[in-house]
């Protein structure tokens, strides 16, 4: 049996393919957490063809940890890239790049965006490329995550959107829409699956798995309110309805920190208004987005009030993070 096969019950007497699949993932200084993504991808029932660990330019332990599982894997590989001064998602996207570049020549259909502080079962991929075996047309897949600042209730981010943290790409996909457009400000996951929609591929987050974030979001370098204020930025950046922010606002207000977070997330967001900042996206993403977030709410207050907008799903097809995305 190759590693793109699994055994299923023995009555069938069959076995189910699976796609081959790389993991690319982007390190910088995360010696605190990177083991426990080294550890989860070598429990992997189906492991990956090769895995890229894009060390940008890290001065800790990060590399020697990477090494020492190189050493025993042979499907392990560390790229380490010249030292960067400052760590941006831009820098990422990049990182990202020199690490596909590493897969050249190799036979696979699945790739995908694996950040270095995650953790997940042993049949995480396994599942995942389950959905890409059944559905010719998912271009992009992932699943629910927990993380230390977010509480997940389902209600406010569609199904549709994939979280960044480990976001699995169909080959053919993630080369249609150019791989991560390197944005400063950081959404690059966020304009990977708008584009891949906008494309006509589909997109999807499963709930009924999860793996474990272990840093907190978008805090690798500030505090939790900054990270909220920086969220204003990206929402602005990437197109957000004015109503769906102000939605999104009265939501954080309730999660930790009670009112400050929200209040900093609008001030991020209004200080880009008012500064009248230049877009980094297309205005047809822009578009795209805001369309699709006004029929979200239509159909979320819809539901609320008891009432089902002609066409809606039966079981709400929406989920969410600590905040509307």
């Amino acid at each position: 049996m190759t590693q793109s096969q699994i055994n299923v019950p023995p009555e069938t007497g069959t076995a189910v393919a699976r796609p081959r699949y790389t993991v690319i993932t982007p390190a910088k200084n995360e010696e605190a957490y990177i083991g426990h993504a080294l550890k989860a991808m070598v429990a992997q029932t189906v492991p990956p063809v090769k895995w890229v660990v894009v060390s940008d330019g890290s001065t800790d332990r990060t590399d020697e940890i990477v090494q020492g599982y190189a050493a025993k894997y042979p499907w392990i590989e560390l790229y380490r890239r010249p030292q960067q001064e400052n760590r941006s998602f831009a820098s990422k996207a990049q990182a990202i790049r020199d690490g596909v570049a590493r897969l050249r020549g190799l036979d696979y259909e699945v790739i995908v965006n694996l950040d270095a502080d995650v953790s997940f079962g042993p049949d995480y991929f396994d599942f995942l490329l389950g959905k890409f075996a059944a559905n010719s047309k998912l271009g992009v897949a992932g699943t629910a995550f927990q993380d230390p600042s977010l509480d997940y209730d389902y209600r406010f981010t569609s199904i549709e959107h994939v979280a960044g943290p480990c976001q699995v790409f169909r080959r053919a996909c993630f080369e249609e829409i150019g791989g991560y457009v390197p944005v400063k400000g950081g959404g690059i996951d966020v304009i990977a699956v708008l584009t891949a929609r906008m494309k006509g591929w589909e997109t999807r987050t499963f709930p009924e798995r999860t793996y474990q974030h272990h840093r907190e979001m978008g805090t690798a370098k500030s505090g939790l309110l900054m990270a909220r204020f920086k969220d204003g930025h990206k929402d602005y950046n990437l197109g957000a309805h004015p109503l769906w922010e102000l939605f999104r606002v009265t939501y954080q207000m309730t999660k930790p920190p009670l009112l400050l977070g929200g209040c900093a997330l609008f001030a991020g967001w209004f200080w880009c208004v008012i500064r009248r900042v230049e877009r980094p996206v297309p205005r047809e993403l822009v578009a795209f987005r805001r369309r699709d977030q006004m029929g979200r709410l239509k159909r979320f207050v819809g539901r609320m009030l008891g009432r089902k907008p002609p066409g809606a799903p039966a079981v709400p097809s929406e989920c969410s993070g600590g905040a509307a995305r």
